[in-house]
């Protein structure tokens, strides 16, 4: 047998081991069996408002989007403010229901089986929170969260958006490595007191509909992976306003907006990021907003990756409810050979994409964004002490400096190169493969039922338009297939370039 120093020799020579072994590694981390009691407990209740509120109004809000551009779905909105679903997964120390953020994967591709569209209202709130958490400015997360909370409680919904996108830049926007590369224009300026920004957003999801939205914003446009901020701009603001909604293919009654900055003015407790608040930490405020911003794209795209799965297995219910209950050549279409085959590989899509975002979920867990809630024994801390009893005590030192410097420290001190890559490849495998998953069982979806699939009421031809945009948002896919190259396989060797312009 080998030694253990044997082992470790073999094993960190190249790390691949630990790439591949995600989900061995949650497991002896996590309290599993509480875990899964939780899951499922999700899955239920995600069910239920599957068959109470978004079965009955996924074609209606549709088509309304269709004949209405300018409809915003506020009454879907306010039913899931009251089931609770924009705290679920707020941590209980700010307010929160504080489910576990594993959970929130399942529910996601739950809901989206249905209804991609309803599926994003929910699930952008959470990247919008997500923009937060990876800062871990606790002062602000603590304000907002618990604004988001107060809004459950008097039925006024306070949601969140992440705003990235700008018109010169879409993909140079979602992946680091080509944030130099893009014609980035939204620039944020010191002033007295704060910052002052200029400039636009487009395509953001929820735009019209949220109370917060957490720019990405620049010191300098022209070096903006150095200099990249995060500003939090309340709608109604002075110099902010909307523009127009994206007239979509797909996920209709999920508005995608534009959000107009003119000398829109920032005051300095709404910067939840910048390079000067990273130079307490080890190795400066060089490469330290990088280093948040990749986590936050890594973690996004497991989301987007929920959404794909999802996409799949409701292109594969719509296909199989069709041929359990279609008559081919004198026989249900079930019983033909070549529709079962069909029908099995829409299952393995499904499945083996599911398997991606779930191995993203525990390597995010362990080594990612969300790393400081789930170390021991803050995670038992988190989940179930009182915190309600408690509630000046726990305000005040959650607005204390202290607090968000110990949780800076304990997500980014201790990440290495090795689990950022391990984090952005997850991401970015699990992204472009559940998402290729969906529009590939969509389009065979359309294949099986012919041509009842091209009719509105089928829901297949719904589910086809919704899915295409999963392969587009969150960095296209090529994009993210670069990512992964680079993440996994371009980085043991350097002798490797990634991204570099072709003649």
């Amino acid at each position: 047998m080998l030694s253990r120093s044997e082992i470790q020799s073999f094993l960190t020579e190249h790390p691949d081991f630990d790439d591949i072994s995600n989900g061995m590694r949650s497991a002896a981390r996590f309290p599993n069996k509480a875990l899964l009691k939780e899951t499922r407990k999700v899955v239920a209740l995600a069910r239920k408002f599957n068959k109470e509120v978004v079965i009955p109004h996924a074609l209606e809000l549709d088509r309304k989007k269709q004949e209405e551009h300018d409809y915003l779905p506020w009454e879907f909105v306010q039913k899931a403010n009251e089931w609770g679903f924009f705290t679920m997964w707020i941590p209980r120390f700010f307010g929160g229901r504080g489910c576990s953020f594993h959970s929130m994967f399942y529910f996601i591709e739950e809901i989206a089986s249905q209804c991609l569209a309803m599926a994003n209202l929910i699930g952008v709130h959470y990247l919008g929170a997500g923009a937060l958490f990876c800062a871990w400015n606790i002062r602000v997360c603590n304000e907002i969260f618990r604004e988001v909370a107060e809004g459950e409680k008097h039925e006024a919904p306070c949601l969140i958006t992440a705003a990235t996108t700008e018109p010169g830049a879409g993909t140079d926007c979602e992946e680091t490595e080509l944030l130099d590369k893009g014609t980035l224009t939204c620039r944020a300026t010191r002033v007295d007191g704060g910052y002052r920004i200029n400039g636009s957003k487009i395509f953001i999801s929820n735009g019209h509909l949220s109370t917060w939205h957490n720019v990405v914003c620049y010191e300098d446009p022209e070096r903006p992976s150095e200099t990249a901020m995060l500003c939090l701009v309340k709608t109604g603001a002075d110099g902010f306003s909307f523009g127009r909604q994206e007239n979509k293919m797909g996920q209709l009654a999920c508005p995608a907006s534009e959000l107009i900055f003119r000398d829109c003015f920032v005051p300095d407790r709404y910067v939840s990021m910048n390079n000067l608040q990273m130079s307490g930490l080890r190795g400066g405020e060089k490469g330290k907003t990088r280093e948040i911003l990749s986590q936050f794209f890594s973690a996004s795209r497991l989301g987007v990756a929920a959404f794909g799965v999802g996409a799949a297995r409701g292109a594969y219910q719509k296909a199989l409810r069709f041929a359990l209950n279609t008559e081919v050549s004198g026989k249900l279409l079930i019983n033909h050979q070549w529709a079962q085959n069909i029908l099995a590989e829409m299952y393995k899509n499904v499945a083996s994409s599911r398997l991606s975002y779930i191995e993203g979920a525990d390597v995010n867990g362990i080594e990612g964004m969300l790393r400081p809630v789930y170390n021991k024994p803050l995670f038992y801390i988190f989940k179930y002490y009182p915190f309600h009893w408690m509630k000046p005590i726990v305000n005040r030192m959650l607005e204390s400096s202290l607090t968000t410097r110990i949780f800076r420290k304990l997500q980014l001190e201790w990440m290495t190169e090795d689990q950022l890559n391990r984090n952005a490849g997850w991401g970015a495998l699990a992204k472009f493969m559940a998402t290729d998953a969906g529009m590939k069982n969509s389009h065979l979806a359309l294949e099986l039922m012919g041509q009842a699939g091209v009719r509105h009421d089928r829901e297949a031809e719904k589910i086809f338009r919704d899915a295409k945009l999963l392969q587009i948002y969150e960095g296209t896919n090529q994009l993210n297939r670069q990512c992964l190259f680079e993440s996994f396989i371009g980085r043991h060797y350097p002798q490797v370039r990634v991204y570099e312009h072709e003649s």
